[in-house]
C-alpha cells in the first residue's frame, strides 16, 4: 500500500474543499484532496445552476402564457422538452467544465481519487490503496438527497432532483414531495413547462418561511397557479407498472388516489459522513453520527479535524460554503496554534420562485419580544402592479432599542435584489433612518421596500 504524509488533507472537492485547498496552499501547506466520485460542485452539477436553467426556460414559457393580460395576444406556449432539457444539460456541462478545469489545474501528486476513511485522527485510509497521514484534515463531503424508506419501493419512478437534470425529455406527470426551496423551485418550474404537477407538503411550511403574515401571503400566491397541498398526509404509495400511485389526504377533503410518472422526493438532504470512520477518532458523536464540532472554528472537538461546507448544516449554501472553506482551510494550516473564529456574513437566503422568497438576518422566530416590525403588500406597490407581479409580502425588524435593522422575511418580486441590499445593510449594521435617507428611485420595487421601512421606523417612534 501507497503512503502519503502532507500537512492538510481535504475529503471532498466541492466548494468548500476546493476553497480550503487554496486557501491552505496560500498559507504554505503541503496540501492533498480527496475525492471519492464525480468532480464539478453540487451547485454547478445538480444544484443553483442546472435548477435556474429549468426555471428560466419556465419563465419564458410563463410569460408568453400570461402575455394577453397586458393585451399582446398570443398563441399559447408550444414547450418543447427535449430542447430544454438539452439547454439545461448543454450549460450545466459548461458550467462544470470550469470546475474540472480548476481540478485538472491541482498537480497530480496533491489529489487522490477514492474512499477515504479515518484510521486515527491524522491517518487516512484511501480506497484501500493509500494510506495518507496529515498533520490535520478537513471534512468537506457535502450532503445527498435523502429518499425515505416509504418511496424506496417505487424503483426508478421515485427520484431526487438529481435525477431531473438528467432527463432527456419532460415527463407527462410528476408528483413533488415537500415545499422546501427544491420542491417548490423545480415544482413550479415543471408546472409551467406543462407537466402536470402536484406538489404535498406534511406541514403549513413553504419554501422556508417563518414570518406568519409572509408565510400566508406566499401560500396565497402560489395557491393561485399551483397545485399545491399543504399538511398532507401520504397514506399509501405503491407502484403500478410504469406509474407510482399514491392516496394521500388533505384535512377536510376526502381521500384521493392518483397516478404520476414520476415521485420526486424534496425531502431535505442528509450529510454525507457514513463509512468515514469517524469513531476511530476523537470526535464526540451524535446518535446520528454527527461529530460535536466549533462553530466559529469548525473544529470538531479538540481533534486536528475541522468540518466545513453543506455537511455541518450550518448554512447550506455555496458563498456560506466557500466560507468555511476559508476558516477551516486557514485553521487546518495553523493548527493547533491561533484558530481564529472569523465575523460571518448577514444571513441570507432565497427561493427563486415567482414570487420569489428571501430571508435576511435575524429570523421572525428569533426576534426578542420587543422588536419592531414594518411591512409591505406588493398587491397596490406601483412598479409590481405595472409588471402584473404584484402578489406577496415584506415584512422588515427592527431592534426598539437602537433603531437597528437585523433582519426581514419577503416574499415578491425581485426579492432576489432587494434581500442583497437589506443584508448589506444588516452586516453594517445601519439605523432604520439611515437606510431611509439611502435614494429611492421611481418607480422601482424598491419603493415598497421604503414603505416597510417608513412603517417601521413610525413604529420605532411610537
Amino acid at each position: 500500500m501507497k503512503s502519503v504524509e502532507v500537512d492538510v488533507a481535504i475529503i471532498g472537492a466541492g466548494t468548500a474543499g476546493l476553497t480550503a485547498r487554496k486557501t491552505a496552499v496560500k498559507a504554505g501547506a503541503r496540501t492533498l484532496l480527496i475525492e471519492d466520485g464525480p468532480h464539478g460542485t453540487t451547485c454547478a452539477r445538480v444544484g443553483c445552476m442546472p435548477s435556474k436553467l429549468l426555471i428560466a426556460a419556465a419563465d419564458a414559457a410563463q410569460a408568453v402564457r400570461t402575455a394577453p393580460q397586458f393585451g399582446v395576444q398570443t398563441d399559447a406556449p408550444r414547450v418543447d422538452g427535449a430542447a430544454v432539457m438539452q439547454r439545461v444539460r448543454s450549460e450545466r456541462d459548461r458550467f462544470v467544465s470550469f470546475v474540472l478545469d480548476e481540478v485538472a489545474a491541482i498537480p497530480e501528486q496533491e489529489k487522490l481519487q477514492g474512499r477515504a476513511r479515518f484510521l486515527s485522527d491524522t491517518l487516512l485510509d484511501v480506497g484501500g490503496h493509500t494510506q495518507v497521514r496529515a498533520r490535520s484534515v478537513i471534512i468537506a463531503t457535502g450532503t445527498r438527497p435523502h429518499i425515505p424508506a416509504q418511496y424506496e419501493h417505487l424503483g426508478d419512478r421515485a427520484i431526487v432532483n438529481d435525477d431531473v437534470f438528467e432527463w432527456d425529455e419532460l415527463p407527462d406527470s410528476i408528483l413533488v414531495i415537500g415545499a422546501g426551496v427544491i420542491g417548490l423551485e423545480l415544482g413550479q418550474a415543471l408546472s409551467r413547462l406543462g407537466v402536470r404537477t402536484r406538489i404535498l407538503q406534511r406541514s403549513r411550511h413553504l419554501g422556508g418561511l417563518r414570518d406568519p403574515e409572509v408565510l400566508e401571503s406566499a401560500i396565497q400566491a402560489f395557491g393561485e397557479e399551483l397545485d399545491l397541498f399543504l399538511e398532507a398526509a401520504i397514506l399509501d404509495v405503491r407502484r403500478v407498472g410504469k406509474e407510482a400511485e399514491v392516496r394521500y389526504q388533505v384535512p377536510g377533503r376526502p381521500e384521493v388516489i392518483e397516478r404520476f410518472e414520476y415521485v420526486l422526493v424534496a425531502a431535505g438532504r442528509r450529510p454525507n459522513l457514513e463509512d468515514l470512520g469517524l469513531e476511530n477518532t476523537g470526535a464526540v458523536l451524535s446518535k446520528r453520527g454527527m461529530p460535536d464540532f466549533d462553530e466559529g472554528t469548525l473544529q470538531i472537538g479538540d481533534t486536528p479535524i475541522f468540518i466545513a461546507g453543506d455537511v455541518n448544516g450550518m448554512r447550506p449554501l455555496l458563498h456560506e460554503a466557500a466560507d468555511d472553506g476559508r476558516i477551516a482551510g486557514r485553521n487546518a494550516t495553523h493548527f493547533p496554534a491561533d484558530l481564529l473564529a472569523p465575523q460571518r456574513r448577514a444571513a441570507l437566503s432565497m427561493v427563486f420562485t415567482d414570487p420569489q422568497l428571501a430571508a435576511v438576518g435575524v429570523r421572525y422566530d428569533q426576534l426578542p419580544a420587543d422588536a419592531a416590525i414594518g411591512e409591505v403588500d406588493f398587491s397596490n406597490q406601483g412598479r409590481a402592479r405595472i409588471q402584473a407581479k404584484n402578489r406577496g409580502k415584506l415584512r422588515v425588524y427592527a431592534d426598539r432599542a437602537n433603531g437597528i435593522f437585523i433582519g426581514a422575511e419577503m416574499a415578491g418580486p425581485a426579492m432576489e435584489h432587494i434581500s442583497h441590499l437589506l443584508a448589506w445593510a444588516a452586516q453594517q449594521k445601519m439605523t432604520v433612518q439611515q437606510m431611509l435617507a439611502m435614494p429611492f428611485y421611481h418607480p422601482v420595487v424598491e419603493e415598497g421596500l421604503r414603505t416597510a421601512l417608513q412603517r417601521l421606523a413610525r413604529e420605532l417612534a411610537s
